[in-house]
Order: structure tokens, then sequence, then C-alpha cells
């Protein structure tokens, strides 16, 4: 068996550091915005380049409060990817905001430039590109955009901690930057769990007082906020985690670049153009004959998904008010796609194995 991820052997790896942090956190007893909360948020600001960091309880309140904190509200449209998971969207109508979608870009399947500038009305207020599986999106384009249009940018990181464009890392080029620690992210925790990287002093304050029940003080409260707290555990284990993730981070390119030599005649493979270092949460391929290739996968009882099968302007609570848009690409692309396992320690014989497995399929 092959899974598309393997935690458990991330943690034998890990274990006696993992324990010994969870154990510390349970001993101290502190265990809602403790020791570990502030030290994870300085750290991973240290290491990201990012002047303010802040967790929260979920990638999906991570995006939530960052576009709270930008002053997104009813009225407003945020421009987003079509192609990526709902919480991206979600987010953006949790603040009463409208999200629209534009059409992504063939070879990254990140949001295509040229598609926003198009979607842009005087109702626009922000856009928010997705780097998606790991792959950055153009950020000198959007950030060119959001100067000429006076809009706010912000980054869904969920899948990409520790990607980087232009030197520098995701989550530090637009206004904020919304990470997430699901179990299986490049970084991961046991649970749920998220971030969000502030360009400013003022907007780290804002996403500290929305994510803990409006309060700066305990008891008084300034606005409507939220109950969105990393707790202190979590934190323990993502800072055991964070010093290896570029090793981990590495290890998904090892096996990328392997898949890559082996499928490349076969299938379209992901792109690289050297801009930036994509650090595949996903390894995603495109084949007119995916059911195919995922049946004999399973047959060899090896793992493989589809991110994503249904574009969200196609999506049934999205439908109405997208009725009529056609965004050809992110339809051609769900209609194609696939991912295959990745993983730091995946073997290179497994690799092999799979990529053979869809050959054999391809080639006939």
């Amino acid at each position: 068996m092959i899974p598309m991820v393997d935690l458990k052997t991330q943690y034998h790896t890990l274990k006696a550091e993992i324990d010994t942090a969870v154990l510390a956190a349970l001993e101290s007893s502190q265990f809602i915005l403790g020791p570990n909360v502030t030290a994870l948020e300085q750290e991973a600001a240290a290491f990201l380049g990012a002047p303010h960091a802040v967790t929260c309880a979920s990638g999906t309140d991570a995006l939530h409060l960052a576009i709270l904190a930008a002053g997104i509200g009813p009225g407003d449209e945020v421009i987003t990817s079509p192609f990526t998971f709902i919480a991206t969207a979600e987010a953006i109508c949790y603040a009463g905001a409208t999200p629209v979608f534009a059409d992504i870009d063939p070879q990254t399947f990140n949001l295509d430039p040229a598609m926003v500038e198009k979607a842009i009305t005087p109702r626009t207020k922000a856009i928010i590109p997705v780097h998606l599986f790991g792959q950055p999106a153009d950020m000198a384009a959007f950030t060119a955009i959001c100067k000429k249009h006076n809009l706010l940018l912000i980054e869904d990181c969920a899948q990409s901690f520790g990607a980087a464009i232009d030197g520098r890392m995701t989550g530090t080029i637009g206004l904020l930057g919304c990470f997430s620690f699901f179990p299986s992210k490049n970084l991961g925790c046991y649970g749920d769990g998220g971030m969000v990287t502030c360009a400013t002093a003022e907007l780290a304050e804002q996403v500290k007082v929305l994510r803990n029940h409006g309060s700066r003080v305990r008891y008084h409260h300034s606005m409507i906020g939220f109950n969105s707290r990393l707790d202190d555990i979590q934190a323990a284990i993502l800072r055991v985690k964070l010093k290896r993730i570029d090793e981990f981070n590495a290890g998904r390119r090892r096996v990328a670049q392997l898949y890559s030599s082996l499928l490349a005649d076969v299938a379209t493979v992901p792109h690289e153009d050297g801009k930036g270092r994509h650090v595949y949460h996903q390894y995603t391929i495109l084949t007119d004959r995916r059911d195919a290739v995922m049946a004999k996968l399973s047959e060899q009882q090896i793992a493989s998904a589809v991110y994503y099968p249904i574009p969200l302007h196609k999506q049934d609570v999205f439908a109405q008010a997208c009725a009529g848009l056609s965004l050809p690409v992110a339809e051609k692309v769900a209609a194609t796609c696939m991912s295959l396992p990745v993983y730091p320690e995946m073997p290179d014989a497994s690799v092999r194995l799979v990529a053979e497995t869809v050959k054999e399929v391809l080639v006939g």
C-alpha cells in the first residue's frame, strides 16, 4: 500500500522530540495562548521573513480573520481562483463580501493575472491568489495590478509553507498571508491550526483581537470577535516540525523531480519556470485517461486523488450567482487533473512503482 501521505512515518522519525515537547506542554498546563504559541509565532515569522505572524484555529479562520482585518465587508468584491478548496471563497462570504472567480493559468493552475484584470469592477476591493499545490503564484504581476487599481493583496498560502518567488517567501509579499497547519500540509500539526502573516503591527493586533473574542484586555470587548486560538500542544508540535521544514520540502521536491523525469513523456507534469520554488504539497498531473489511471493505481493499492473535481463557480452553492460564467481553463484542468502520492519520506522505489503503474495505462 502506498498512501497519499505517510504521517505515521514522519511521526516516528520525530517521536522522541515531539513526545517531549507535548509532555512539557501538558506539564505547563498553559493550554490556551501559552508560551509555545508565542514562540511559534516568533519562529515562523523569522523563518518566513514576515514582520508579524499570528496563529489561529485553522487555515479557513486565517483567511476569514485576514479578510476582516483588511476591512473587507459587505458590498466589496474579492477576485480569487475557481480552482482551489472552497475555504478560499467561503472566507470571503463569511465577511459579507462577494467572491469573483477569474480563470487560471494553464501551466501553473494558479490565478491568471490577465484574467484578473478583466474581472476588476468598481466594487473590487482585493485579490486573493492561491499558491496552489505549493506552486507560487505570479506575485509580481498581482502586486502591479493592486498598485494600479488601488486594491488589497492577500495571499492564500494554505499549501505553500516554505515556497518562494523572486527571493521572497509566500505569505510575505501581500498585505496578509494565510496558512493552514492541517495535518497533511507541508508543515502540519496533529489537528486543525492556522496562521496569518501581517505586513504591519496594526494588522497583527487586529487579527489577535479578532481571534480572541474581540478582546485586548480580559472581559473587555471592543468588537465582535471569534474563538480562533491555536492551542499550545499543537504549537509545540509545530515548533518541532518547523526546524525541519526545509528538509521536508526538499524531500517533496526530490519525489516530484523523479516523478517528472519518469512521466513527462506520457502526461502533463507540474510546471516549473525557475522563477519560484515549488514545494509540492501535491504532485498533480493532467491526463485525459484519469479514470483508467486511478482504477489501475487502486488495483495496485496505490492511493491517488482529484484536487479539485468541480471548480468553485460550478459548485451548487455558487452556481446561481455564477450562471453563464465560462472559465474554460479551470474547467479543463478540473476534468483532467489527478494527484499522486507525495511526502518527504517517500522512497524512490515507491515513486518508480507509482510512475510505472501510471505509464502502464498511458503507454499500454
